[in-house]
């Protein structure tokens, strides 16, 4: 049996079968008045990056939580369940919730995939690799005329002028746990339930990860000054990356949060006076010292 590509699809894709480098050239223009404005936020599949949700629930004045409920729907990043987002369209015509006549209502945070249309993001990495590496790919739909306007631009300043760098910036680390563990596949393995659950927490549920970094008991198992838990408390974006580092941290084991002296001890204490320790085998279940 032949390798399904995209070149062999029993069906004409719109996206084209070419890898694209930040200096080659895109011809294309959205504005007001082209014919098909407002055709692409219809029939949406919009997948949603960390810094894409810090910018949506603070541009609606929401929780992370709020906004998760009433404007995303779970779907499985991979194989192995990775757990991901999209956004909840308003009715069965998959319309963006912020569509409205004149345009996008969030237009000014609207989400990195939209930033980057009519182009796609493909970030790899080797299995043995330790770094990561992007390429661009064009997507031609039938109903977009930004093709046939006669403006041309290299990628890198369409980048630039959608402000989709600064996103690119900030879900760069993210993107490379992600990388990580594909790229790792057995040697990992599937995650457990519970890093399931952290992951979710870390990269979607902003103020839900401020609460926990916040709590008595994280705060029992990790050393933060007071500069930092303030920052922590008061700046979305450091935050976010902090939850980055946090990530790597549990999954991977890369030691760049220090612990308390005793961390450990102190985190099996609290799980026994909960019931949550074998007396027997107080290590059993280990996960590092993460569920405090």
């Amino acid at each position: 049996m032949s390798e399904t590509t995209i070149e062999n699809k029993p069906y004409k894709s719109p996206i084209q079968p070419t890898k694209l480098s930040l200096n080659d050239t895109l011809q294309f223009r959205c504005h007001k008045d082209i014919a098909c404005f407002n055709e692409c936020c219809k029939k949406i599949d919009i997948l949603l990056t960390p810094y894409d949700i810090l910018r949506l629930k603070n541009r609606l004045g929401l929780t992370s939580e709020v906004f998760l409920a009433q404007y995303t729907v779970p779907y499985e990043m991979d194989a192995q369940s990775m757990p991901g987002v999209k956004i909840r369209t308003a009715d069965d015509n998959l319309i963006c919730p912020f569509l409205r006549e004149a345009g996008c209502s969030v237009y000014e945070d609207r989400p990195s995939a939209c930033r980057y249309y009519p182009l796609g993001l493909l970030s790899m990495r080797q299995q043995d690799s330790t770094t990561d590496e992007n390429a661009y790919f064009l997507v031609k739909e039938d109903h977009c005329l930004g093709h046939n306007e006669p403006r041309t631009l290299p990628i890198q300043d369409y980048r630039q002028e959608q402000g989709v760098d600064i996103y690119d910036e900030i879900n760069h680390e993210w993107r490379q746990i992600i990388l990580k563990k594909r790229s790792a596949g057995p040697t990992i393995g599937k995650p457990t339930l519970r890093s399931y659950q952290f992951f979710f927490l870390g990269s979607y549920n902003l103020d839900g990860l401020r609460s926990f970094i916040l709590s008595q008991g994280f705060l029992e198992v990790y050393e933060l000054d007071d500069k930092t838990l303030k920052q922590l408390n008061q700046d979305d974006v450091t935050l976010l990356r902090f939850g980055f580092r946090l990530l790597r941290q549990v999954l991977f084991g890369e030691m760049t949060i220090p612990l308390k002296e005793n961390a450990m001890q102190t985190r099996v204490q609290r799980r026994r006076e909960t019931n949550q320790v074998d007396p027997d085998n107080p290590n059993s279940d280990y996960q590092g010292p993460l569920v405090v």
